[in-house]
């Protein structure tokens, strides 16, 4: 234990000093990002959109897809800032979106956004089950569908009976998605192959049904396929192995040699090695030569393209893996030390926090969060006129020549986007052409949704520290007592000091107190006001957003 808490308090000194020189928001209102990253999602729906959608900017589009093919295939996501729907990456934001719903549901319902979660869920399976229009015939070549709502156990199975179809007819028929619709190989070439989303399926269907036969073919299958042999130092809609070692690990974790076969042991511990090199490589606690890369305000980099998805895929495998250490009462044990799942979930903090602004360039990298995000997003629906306020034609052609190559903001605000960030010296362009760095993907957000519903409860050490900045200054303020820190209407954040004891109510000293506050949630402003009697006063500052 003396050596785990060492290397400990090496891994913070480290990341102290490595992350001192960057300029950096000490707190941010995670409930806010989860709300946006949900609201994304609406952006991106295809098909006739529903009475209750929140994006007034959107109108109903691609109304007669598989018409030709007499299919119905109507609905499902836009993948990114196209009129295109590519079935491997909406499967895999489908797969993210339910596995954070899964783990953080509770945090999520708490929010007041789990209607939302299984919305955007929902949005998708519906879709795939009107795809797979026979038990051999699946319109995309998707290979598996998440199934994590219970809330409808009618539905759940319908999904379960997909997912089961869609596994035997994968893995009879083995090929690669960019092999099987060449028009796919442009956009989404595929590099791992098919062997990691065999295993992501069926140990997905594993955890849905209890069936052995599940873990069995995980287990058989896993030197064949990759799962207990590929050592990854990225995780993203192709290259699922990381996910999938991880999910291998809680299930190890979680059953422990109590209800397992000595096999299962074996080729389980063999996932759960590779799923520590990767999360040591993103801590950097791996040997020198498996260590993700970082720019100099800190960020993962793993390559110039849309490298946020990288990022957020990493915060999410890092959270979970955390969970379950702490589940387990185990460390996480690397070539250069061992580290304790508070240590983990500090430095995903320190990724979202540099996602959402902490950085160099004091820069959101999601669309519609602080004051400061990308205006020109490689977004065609974004950066074209609404047909609500303009019901002319914009074909491609028109689309092209008025909108892409304009200097001005988008017309309309992609809110929750995240788009692929800066390079690898922390810089980024703002321009609509730049679309390694400013087009949006539906993979990019929707790990941050788990992620984001996480976070919040490690803010009450931060409204801590806000309270202990004031005593510190001997500010009184209504008793210098942080009461609470809620959500208020329409997205603003009110923060209330209570006093405590006798006498406690004065309030001389409350511009110091604003001037702390300012310091910690320098991306807000607010105004002041007073309520209560005579001694017991609380002043209660109003950020608004």
């Amino acid at each position: 234990m003396e050596k785990v808490e060492e290397n400990r308090k090496i891994f913070l000194l480290v990341l102290f000093l490595f992350f001192s020189s960057v300029p950096r928001l000490v707190a941010f209102d995670y409930g806010e990002a989860l709300s946006k990253s949900l609201l994304y999602f609406e952006a991106q729906r295809s098909g006739r959109l529903p009475h209750r959608q929140r994006v007034s900017w959107r109108s109903d589009s691609g109304l007669t897809d598989g018409l030709e093919q007499r299919v119905d295939l109507v609905g499902g996501y836009y993948d990114a800032g196209d009129h295109v729907k590519f079935g491997l990456p909406m499967a895999f934001t489908a797969t993210m979106l339910a596995w954070g719903a899964a783990e953080y549901g509770g945090a999520i319902a708490a929010a007041g956004e789990m209607e939302h979660a299984l919305g955007a869920i929902k949005w998708a399976t519906d879709y795939f089950i009107k795809a797979h229009t026979l038990p051999n015939l699946l319109w995309a070549q998707v290979r598996m569908l998440p199934t994590s709502s219970n809330t409808n156990p009618r539905y759940s199975r319908l999904l379960l009976h997909h997912a089961q179809q869609l596994f035997e007819f994968g893995d009879k028929y083995r090929g690669r998605y960019d092999e099987s619709i060449p028009a796919a190989k442009s956009y989404y070439p595929s590099v791992s192959g098919y062997g990691d989303e065999l295993l992501w399926a069926a140990m997905w269907l594993h955890r849905a049904t209890r069936q052995a036969k599940y873990l069995t073919y995980a287990v058989e299958k896993a030197a064949e396929l990759g799962g207990a042999g590929w050592a990854v130092s990225e995780f993203s809609w192709d290259i699922k192995y990381a996910g999938l070692q991880i999910l291998a690990s809680k299930l190890l974790m979680e059953e422990g040699r109590r209800n397992l076969e000595e096999k299962q042991v074996e080729v389980l511990e063999q996932y759960r090695s590779k799923a520590q090199h990767y999360i040591c490589s993103c801590l950097n606690m791996s040997t020198a030569d498996s260590n993700v890369r970082r720019t100099p305000g800190g960020l993962l980099f793993v390559r110039e393209w849309n490298n946020m998805q990288y990022v957020t895929g990493a915060a999410f495998l890092l959270t979970v893996y955390s969970d379950y250490l702490t589940a387990s009462g185990e460390v996480l044990h690397c070539p250069r030390g061992s580290l304790g799942p508070r240590e983990i979930l500090s430095f995903v903090k320190v990724q979202v926090d540099y996602m959402l602004g902490s950085n160099p360039l004091g820069m959101s990298y999601m669309v519609g969060f602080g004051r400061k995000y990308p205006k020109r997003v490689h977004h065609r629906a974004a950066s074209t006129v609404s047909y609500k306020k303009d019901g002319s034609f914009i074909g491609c052609a028109q689309g092209y020549d008025k909108w892409f190559g304009r200097r001005k903001e988008n017309p309309n605000i992609l809110i929750g986007a995240i788009v692929g960030g800066p390079n690898g010296k922390d810089r980024f362009k703002d321009m609509r052409e730049n679309y390694m760095q400013t087009e949006a993907c539906t993979y990019n957000t929707a790990p941050m949704v788990g992620v984001f519903a996480k976070l919040p409860p490690l803010e009450s050490e931060k409204r801590q520290a806000i309270l202990e900045g004031t005593e510190k200054g001997s500010v009184d303020c209504g008793g210098g007592v942080l009461d609470a820190l809620d959500r208020g209407e329409e997205g603003g954040i009110e923060l209330g000091f209570a006093e405590v004891g006798a006498g406690a109510g004065k309030s001389q000293s409350c511009e110091a107190a604003r001037a702390a506050l300012l310091n910690h949630f320098p991306s807000r402003s607010f105004s002041t006001s007073f309520a209560g009697v005579g001694e017991r006063k609380r002043e209660l500052p109003r950020f608004v957003p």
